[in-house]
Order: structure tokens, then C-alpha cells, then sequence
């Protein structure tokens, strides 16, 4: 979401309608945002990590999840495809890049994004390892960065990749299927030190002014909103 501009897009509407609170922003992976809000430093948290999520909850240390918004995950590769994916299924594909040993940039930051990476591969039945498989601690960004420089590839979210196309020399290759579906919750935390902002938020983002802004994200750019907002509650 910060990699792509989203929140700078749809969170400054939110503050003008709610001049009494004020948001301030931690960018990390799933993972470590559900972990900060475990520990009571965060009120609200925006993921997309469903497992990670529902542990969390169960755990009790969410109040409320409600699903807002999804796009897709997407593999992103040179041009030339060294290793003959584009058109294969996401499994199919791992294979490939597994058995030609070509260059693949792994987040291996715990977020959302390195959770469905990781599962994909075990649906492929594949345990990647080997100077090939680039685990690099950083986010989106740099990961596509990085893709881009080495000409291996990656799993992204298609809002960031779409947003720093521009500046990058990769292609989608795969898409469509059904494991690649990437939903975003947002959850009001049990610990947070502020339950009315965040609900607050979690509200808004929810209802239709929030979804408005939020269907209406990339249109501009790219003929298309980077995020498909789910039903409101308003």
C-alpha cells in the first residue's frame, strides 16, 4: 500500500473529514505489523496475510477484521523469460524457474506477500534454495528493483508493480489463477491506545467514502483501479 500510493491517495480525505485525529503511518510487511500490534504499538492494522490474520484474532488481540479491498499477485520476469513461464500456471512456473535456476527475489521479509510466495512454492513442491533464490529482508519495492537489475523474477502485488513499471524491466508473465487473489483486512487492535480513531477509520474505509477512494486509485494512470474495493457497510 505505501509502495504503491494508496495511502497517500485515500488517507488525507479520511484526516480532512476527521480533523481530530491524526494518523501516523508505519510501512512494514504484514507480518511485522501484526507483530507491533501483539505488542500494543499500533491501534489499527491494514493486512494481507488471511492465516496470520486469524491466528491474530483468535489469539484475541484483534477486536474487529473486516476485509476492504483486493487485487492480485502476479509473477514479473525479463522480457526474455529465460525460463519459458509466461502463460503457465503459478506452480508450473515456480518449477520452471526452480529447474532452470534462474535469478528469483524473495521479500523473505514475513509480510503478506512473502506468506503467499511461500505457500506457492510448497504447492509447487519445492523447498527453493541455492545462490538463485535472492532472500533479501526488503520490501516490494526494492524486491522489483532488484528483479529488474539481475533479470530474474518475482511475485508482486499488481498495484506496486504497476506503479514503479515505469522504471523497471519486467514483464507480468503469470496471472489469473485462483491462488494468486490477494485480499486486504483492516483490523482494530485489542491493545491500540486510541479504540475510537481507530474505529473511527476502520469505519470509514469500510463504508463508501473510503471505497470510493479506494476503487477510484490508479484509474487515472493506468485505465484501471490498482485495488478492487470490496462491498461497503453504509
Amino acid at each position: 500500500m505505501e509502495d504503491s500510493g494508496l495511502l497517500d491517495a485515500v488517507l488525507p480525505e479520511f484526516s480532512s473529514q476527521h480533523p481530530g485525529y491524526v494518523i501516523k503511518v508505519i510501512a512494514v510487511g504484514s507480518g511485522e505489523a501484526l507483530a507491533l500490534a501483539e505488542r500494543g504499538d499500533a491501534d489499527i492494522v491494514i493486512s494481507h496475510s488471511p492465516a496470520a490474520e486469524e491466528r491474530f484474532m483468535a489469539a484475541g488481540h484483534g477486536r474487529a477484521r473486516t476485509p476492504i479491498m483486493a487485487n492480485d499477485f502476479v509473477l514479473v520476469g525479463p522480457a526474455e523469460d529465460p525460463a519459458r513461464v509466461q502463460g503457465a500456471s503459478i506452480t508450473a512456473a515456480l518449477a520452471a524457474v526452480a529447474a532452470a535456476r534462474a535469478p528469483f527475489v524473495s521479500r523473505a521479509d514475513d509480510s503478506g506477500t512473502h506468506a503467499r510466495e511461500r505457500a506457492l512454492w510448497r504447492d509447487a513442491g519445492i523447498d527453493p534454495s541455492g545462490e538463485w533464490y535472492m532472500q533479501i529482508g526488503q520490501g516490494m519495492g526494492e524486491a522489483l528493483r532488484i528483479a529488474s537489475e539481475r533479470a530474474g523474477y518475482t511475485i508482486s502485488d499488481r498495484a506496486t508493480y504497476l506503479a514503479l513499471s515505469h522504471a523497471l524491466y519486467l514483464n507480468v508473465l503469470v496471472e489469473g489463477d485462483e491462488g494468486l487473489r490477494n485480499v486486504y483486512s483492516v483490523i482494530t487492535t485489542s491493545r491500540g491506545r486510541n479504540h475510537a480513531g481507530a474505529d473511527s477509520l476502520a469505519t470509514w474505509l469500510a463504508g463508501s467514502a473510503g471505497q470510493q477512494r479506494i476503487g477510484a486509485f490508479g484509474a487515472d494512470d493506468f485505465e484501471r483501479s490498482l485495488f478492487e474495493p470490496l462491498a461497503p457497510r453504509d
